[in-house]
């Protein structure tokens, strides 16, 4: 039978408390005002957890990806915007230069961004370029012994930040031997000149996570910023996305369990025509479903990340990890949109009013089916993983 560890609940415990000591009490100020909390990163930075993944030589824990999983579940059970920061500090800022980084380049920027001094974006995206990688626009070409890029990246998370210190860019830089796009990564400094970080994008939800767009004109870095080999950035992108779906798996199980706890509360308290509205099967039917998703989406989400440790140490195949990836995330990031909706429903006018939390998740809760791979791409993934016939 699968079960967490107790150092994995001892864990849990002290992340939720600081969640609930450092993010809870500020949480709606910060959401009205769309701040990005920049003091709050190097808080999570002294407990840890933007190292949980990485080498003791850098300042990590060398944990497993199941500890980072237990962080993300947790933090975003008191507000997406501070889960998705970690997550994606971790799994889009760190990942790639701790997975593909030479030893210059991860002395040069792990340090701080395992401390949370700095944090890191990752530019895939660009507004014409989502899903479909192969369409970026964004070139980069190598001249003497800088590359100069142009080009435009597009809903970019922690890429604008007062700390915000990298962001690697995926750009053409070449046509394979089969007629392909070849993409390379290429890290951009915060603050080279060429490179504009756009106006914050006015979100749905998500209002306290820092996205922007980004522009390159003949912005140059040296030639030594190349993220791996040149051509190797379309293999990079998928597996750092793979590894971020897990990610977003556990944001959503947080949204979720989050929903379920205060619609359960809720419909314990709320009093109609005598009695307490969880007394109605309308109302009880509607929490127990509930209930059923979040075991759902955890032991799918969890089962993933100990492939994924699974695979670290040598006992599992990349396709296992990445087919329980897209399951993980298909499934718990639908689940967590019908939690946000539920959760509203039982709290019926109230739902609609910002002065619940369950308004803001029901705001934040559809970005999950987009981001990292749409539920559209998972469900694609799965059936290649299952053999089907591919178009």
């Amino acid at each position: 039978m699968f079960e967490l560890s107790q150092e994995h609940e001892d864990f849990r415990k002290v992340v939720r408390d600081f969640a609930e000591a450092e993010v809870a009490p500020h949480i709606a100020e910060w959401d009205r005002a769309s701040h990005f909390p920049t003091d709050l990163v190097p808080k999570m930075g002294d407990l840890g957890l933007f190292g949980l993944v990485v080498p003791e030589e850098f300042g990590g824990s060398d944990a497993d990806f199941t500890s980072l999983c237990v962080a993300i579940e947790e933090l975003g059970r008191v507000d997406q915007s501070i889960g998705i920061t970690l997550s994606a500090g971790v799994g889009l800022g760190i990942n790639p230069i701790l997975s593909f980084g030479n030893d210059e380049q991860k002395q040069r920027f792990l340090p701080d961004l395992v401390a949370g001094r700095a944090l890191a974006g990752f530019g895939l995206t660009e507004p014409e370029a989502g899903s479909d990688a192969g369409a970026t626009r964004t070139r980069a070409r190598l001249t003497g012994d800088e590359w100069v890029i142009d080009g435009a990246k597009a809903f970019i998370t922690n890429s604008g930040t007062d700390i915000t210190s990298v962001v690697t860019v995926t750009a053409r830089t070449g046509t394979n031997e089969d007629g392909s796009v070849q993409l390379s990564a290429i890290m951009v400094p915060a603050g080279t000149e060429g490179f504009t970080v756009e106006p914050a994008y006015h979100k749905l939800g998500w209002h306290v996570s820092d996205t922007h767009g980004l522009t390159f004109e003949g912005c140059r870095v040296p030639a030594g910023n190349l993220l791996g080999a040149e051509g190797e950035g379309f293999k990079q992108f998928l597996k750092t996305l793979d590894d971020g779906r897990i990610a977003i798996s556990a944001l959503a199980v947080g949204l979720a369990q989050a929903c379920l706890e205060q619609a359960t509360a809720y419909a314990s308290t709320r009093i109609a025509f005598g009695k307490p509205i969880g007394v109605n099967q309308g109302v009880s039917f509607q929490i127990s479903d509930l209930a059923v998703m979040v075991e759902a989406a955890r032991l799918l989400t969890y089962k993933a990340a100990w492939l994924k440790d699974e695979l670290h140490a040598g006992r599992r195949s990349v396709k296992e990890v990445k087919h329980a990836a897209a399951i993980a995330k298909l499934y718990s990031t639908e689940a967590a949109v019908s939690a946000a909706r539920t959760a509203t429903q039982v709290f019926g006018g109230n739902g609609f009013m910002e002065e619940y939390p369950v308004a803001r998740f029901y705001r934040d809760a559809k970005i999950l089916e987009i981001g990292e791979g749409t539920s559209e791409v998972q469900r694609m993934l799965i059936a290649r993983g299952l053999g089907l016939p591919q178009a």
